[in-house]
């Protein structure tokens, strides 16, 4: 995770992400977070039945992202990484 990042900005953004992941478990999927860098931009990584699907993209951006927002409205951008 970013050096600059403080611990309690990183577990507002873990508790957001668990907040969601029930919801995505029971359709199959998963979120991990990979990264969060010095300028707030959150990385995460799609799994199982989420990763590749064709709602993933509003799953990132109705469910998860706004979960961190409410959070940590500073966030500068939320990032998938797709390997």
């Amino acid at each position: 995770m970013g050096n600059k990042v403080s611990q309690e900005v990183l577990d507002k953004i873990i508790h957001a992400i668990e907040s969601v992941r029930p919801y995505l478990i029971s359709d199959g999927g998963d979120v991990t977070l990979v990264e969060v860098t010095d300028d707030l931009t959150v990385k995460v990584r799609l799994q199982g039945a989420c990763y590749g699907c064709p709602f993933s993209e509003q799953t990132l951006r109705a469910g998860i992202e706004h979960a961190i927002r409410s959070e940590v409205p500073d966030i500068k951008e939320l990032i998938a990484l797709n390997e």
